[in-house]
């Protein structure tokens, strides 16, 4: 019964997790799309999410197993998976609070990583494996997709530099909505894949399948649905922060910024290199306004902004494994049983409310997501004087989807 027990607070917070992931990343592909008006706010999240849920169903392998290569498998028991997942979504939450586009897949691995190192101790850390696939990707993913994204930047920029702006800037609109359904499509084929391949090992480990069977249907449209699900929710916060709070976007920036992530993805994923989406992402949106100067067009480049963006990439891992092992320590003090990781699980139901209550003071939304950027995440509400008429000022003119 208690076994039964865990594996079910694991099936379930595992999709807790994809729902995260879901809104968490849902910027990777849409906010410059949004922030140049090239979608509506609603029709991005909308689309991105049905992309995410179709990528899931494209590869049915489970080759993508946490922390593989970076721990001792044989001490990734169900309750260091649930309180490494734990780990994982509360520090998605924090990051999707203060509006910092972070990696997903490292805050996985960090919360495995604090659980395994608390339940079992440093030597079942494979080190090659921590520097092979985070150190090491976590460092060239931001620099590739900067330097890729300078340069299809400016070319776009000065290949286009005669023709009518109208007419430009259309057909990249255009173009940009392809190349961040592409994004789209890539986030959910490789995510989704994570939390199937956590479930299916839990199952496994339960004994309710064999080691060599296929993952159940159940288990890849639950994961396949709980991630667009997450997604159509638009993940407002840190949309924002990419969209208005690196430079600012425009047609050929946003074409630039989704061709490079789109490319260095595809591109990585053939030959197997471990980037980070949200790193690529991230990387693409700042190239795209550097290369704005390159072209003699410059657009302002916040570096302070990414600068707090870096600072958050470096602590994903750390923060994540504090979180993942404090869950593992609790639930271990509190006999280590069903009751123990009944109690952890409730504690982080209520650090999750208590976060999303947080973010309710100073919301984010699709009314005021591409607002003027002034140094804050939520735009301040503007105050209209009792029997004046609000304004607002109109919003770019997306293209028909």
């Amino acid at each position: 019964m208690a076994e039964t027990v865990l594996v079910v607070l694991v099936v379930v917070t595992a999709l807790a997790f994809d729902f995260t992931n879901g809104f968490h990343d849902t910027a990777n592909a849409m906010a410059t799309s949004v922030a140049s008006g090239a979608l509506r706010p609603r029709v991005a999240v909308v689309l991105s999410a049905v992309l995410n849920v179709v990528g899931a169903f494209l590869s049915l392998s489970v080759a993508a197993t946490i922390a593989k290569g970076i721990v001792d498998a044989e001490v990734i028991t169900p309750s260091v998976v649930l309180a490494g997942l734990l780990g994982a979504v509360l520090w998605n939450l924090l990051t999707w609070l203060l509006g910092i586009p972070t990696s997903s897949s490292h805050a996985l691995i960090g919360g495995v990583l604090g659980a395994t190192v608390f339940a079992a101790g440093t030597d079942a850390v494979i080190g090659s494996g921590l520097v092979q696939k985070v150190v090491l990707p976590a460092l060239a993913a931001p620099f590739v997709a900067i330097g890729v994204a300078t340069v299809v930047a400016a070319l776009v920029l000065r290949v286009t530099s005669r023709a009518a702006a109208a007419r430009r800037d259309r057909a990249l609109k255009v173009f940009q909505v392809g190349s961040a359904s592409l994004v789209s499509l890539a986030h959910g084929t490789n995510d989704a894949q994570k939390t199937m391949g956590v479930i299916t090992l839990a199952l496994v480990a339960h004994g309710s399948l064999s080691s060599d069977a296929r993952v159940p249907t159940w288990v890849i449209v639950s994961c396949a649905l709980a991630m667009g699900a997450g997604t159509a929710m638009g993940g407002w916060r840190v949309m924002r922060t990419l969209g208005k709070g690196l430079t600012e976007v425009g047609p050929a920036q946003g074409f630039a910024a989704e061709t490079t992530a789109a490319t260095v993805i595809f591109v990585s994923s053939h030959f197997g290199f471990p980037l980070s989406t949200t790193q690529v992402a991230t990387g693409s949106v700042l190239g795209s306004g550097v290369g704005t100067r390159a072209a003699g067009t410059a657009a302002p480049v916040r570096w302070s902004v990414a600068g707090r963006m870096v600072l958050a990439w470096l602590g994903t891992v750390p923060g994540a494994a504090l979180v993942g092992a404090g869950a593992w320590g609790l639930s271990h003090l509190l006999g280590g049983s069903a009751v123990g990781a009944v109690a952890v699980f409730v504690l982080a139901v209520v650090a999750a409310a208590g976060i999303w209550l947080v973010s309710r003071r100073a919301p984010v939304h699709p009314g005021n997501v591409n607002a003027e950027w002034t140094g804050r995440l939520a735009p301040a509400e503007v105050q209209v004087p009792t029997g004046a008429v609000a304004t607002q000022q109109p919003a770019p003119e997306p293209v028909a989807v």
